[in-house]
């Protein structure tokens, strides 16, 4: 950004040291106006929350504005839109509002029409973004509600006066409104808002979504082999089968089909105009989910409240059960809606969850276990265009998954491509594939990053043994720290194969010392000899198919 700026919205204007020469600027805006230019208007329009979302609010305020605007003889060059944005918060984005900025400071127009000043913004600084660019840029502001000066002290103060106010009031409201959501908790009664899985907005039971959650508590707390939150996410999702649980869509898609069903309805009994909108689309669900179904007291008939300053922190698991609502004498406010899993069950549940002892990668190793993960590639076809999926597949308790596309047994497989691999090495020719080393000093430094990812992701487990962090929290580093893993190997593997594959390359028998090399190092010698595809194991069909597995020499 260039010296004495700073941002209006997502533009850039320039900072009161440079208003001599904008002086100027709007001095030529002034001479156009003046000699007979039409002032040319952009007109922005915004409702923060319309819950129907047929367009009706926002087209009453386009109408006024337009009249507006009529009246004063003014050309409109745009309309900008933001439907349920709200300008409180200024984190968050306003596509109509940085377009309109945008466009302001590339001399779009030189006047804006809102139907309120709080319409426009309700940030004191987007404000005096504004008001410089009235003093020094010439902008005229007009509001249906009644006009706005910012080129002189009344017009600032009466502005200023507004903003404040409607700051106030969000404020305000959103305190009647967190006191209203405890009450509701108090009495027992179903909190609104994305209802859980399992239970309609009202509280009453969805008796086939209830059934998969009973499931999910029952397989999670087997007394032998219990599943994990991976496993149960794949069985909803249906690319495992587990005896018990059916596949569902993904709730985030469910609940916006019901809610664009009711949507419909409500218009059509209003006799108001319906626009389609897509639903959240479906795909496999996530173990941060089946989690968050495992940590709600809900389930077992608690009612809940959820302080601002938890969701603030973004993280509600870390303190379901500070969220739990106590009576005098300390125990739960049992909810007026039927459980779905006993007391006992759900504290067992959270037993199992916070025992320092569990740990989602039970030999405290960061290293891949399975020879093929994130190595083999999905070969399954896409039915439209023909072409493979092409995604590495990731490791599974029983071996291999793509999502959506196969879930595939681990042993057979790396016994065939080991056999494959070690045949092939076997060859005279086989060195000569691999390119030559590259400068030692560019593998040393790769192979230091790749020791700061490691120790990155042995600190997020630290931390979560600790409590300090939550599972996704985990998740979120250990993901991102081996897509850099990945990355940094495949560079590693470019700038120097021959030199760190020797081990296995640089002997008399490359087969036999490949077949006892360690995982890591026959992981390398085979990315750098071939690239292995899957396919689904073929119906009907017992044992391992060798022809399921595609192996094509680089």
């Amino acid at each position: 950004m260039r010296a004495g700026c700073r941002h209006l919205g997502n533009a850039i204007v320039p900072c009161p040291a440079f208003r001599t020469s904008l002086t100027s600027w709007g001095s030529l805006n002034s001479v156009k106006v003046s000699v007979g230019f039409p002032r040319r208007a952009a007109i922005y329009l915004r409702i923060s929350l319309d819950r129907e979302m047929d367009g009706l609010a926002i087209e009453r305020q386009r109408e006024d504005c337009e009249r507006l605007a009529e009246r004063e003889g003014w050309t409109i060059v745009e309309t900008y839109i933001d439907q349920s944005k709200s300008a409180t918060d200024a984190t968050k984005s306003r596509p109509g509002y940085d377009r309109m900025v945008a466009d302001y400071e590339a001399g779009a127009f030189d006047a804006i029409v809102c139907w309120d000043l709080d319409r426009l913004t309700r940030q004191p600084r987007q404000m005096e973004d504004w008001v410089d660019a009235a003093r020094f840029r010439g902008l005229l502001l007009k509001s249906v509600a009644g006009d706005v000066d910012l080129t002189n002290e009344n017009g600032l103060l009466i502005a200023g006066i507004k903003i404040q106010v409607a700051r106030a009031e969000v404020v305000r409201k959103s305190k009647r409104q967190s006191r209203a959501q405890k009450q509701r908790a108090a009495m027992g009664r179903a909190p609104k808002g994305m209802r859980p899985l399992g239970y309609a907005t009202n509280g009453d039971v969805i008796e086939h979504e209830a059934a998969a959650v009973r499931a999910i508590y029952a397989l999670f707390t087997k007394t032998e082999n219990p599943e994990s939150l991976r496993s149960l996410a794949r069985a909803l999702s249906g690319t495992d089968v587990i005896e018990g649980i059916d596949a569902l869509p993904k709730h985030t898609h469910t609940v916006s089909v019901e809610r664009e069903v009711a949507r419909k309805l409500r218009a059509k009994e209003g006799n108001r105009p319906y626009e389609a909108r897509e639903p959240k689309a479906d795909g496999p669900w996530s173990p941060s989910t089946v989690l968050g179904i495992l940590r709600n007291p809900r389930y077992a008939g608690m009612s809940t409240y959820t302080p601002k300053e938890f969701q603030k922190d973004g993280n509600r698991r870390r303190t379901w059960r500070a969220q739990i609502l106590r009576d005098d004498a300390g125990e739960p406010i049992r909810g007026q809606w039927e459980s779905i899993v006993d007391d006992e069950t759900w504290w067992k549940v959270q037993e199992i969850l916070d025992d320092k002892k569990r740990v989602t990668n039970t030999s405290g190793s960061t290293k891949r276990k399975r020879l093929g993960s994130g190595l083999y590639r999905c070969g399954l076809a896409d039915p439209d265009t023909g072409q493979p999926c092409g995604k590495k597949v990731t490791g599974a308790p029983r071996g291999y998954t793509c999502p959506g596309h196969m879930v595939r047994s681990g042993p057979a497989i790396d016994d065939f491509v080991t056999d494959v691999i070690s045949a092939r090495l076997a060859e005279p020719d086989a060195v000569r594939q691999v390119p030559a080393a590259a400068n030692n000093a560019e593998t040393q430094a790769i192979d230091a990053a790749i020791s700061a990812q490691r120790a990155k992701i042995s600190r997020a487990q630290h931390d979560y043994d600790e409590e300090i962090i939550e599972g996704h929290d985990l998740k979120r580093v250990r993901d991102a720290a081996e897509s850099s893993i990945q990355e940094l190997e495949a560079q590693r593997l470019l700038q120097g194969r021959a030199g760190a594959l020797a081990p296995v390359l640089g002997t008399d028998d490359p087969a036999k010392a490949f077949r006892e090399a360690s995982l890591h190092l026959r992981r390398q010698v085979i990315d750098a000899l071939a690239t292995v595809s899957l396919q689904p194991q073929p119906r009907g069909r017992k044992g391992f198919d060798p022809a399921s597995v595609e192996i094509v020499w680089k």
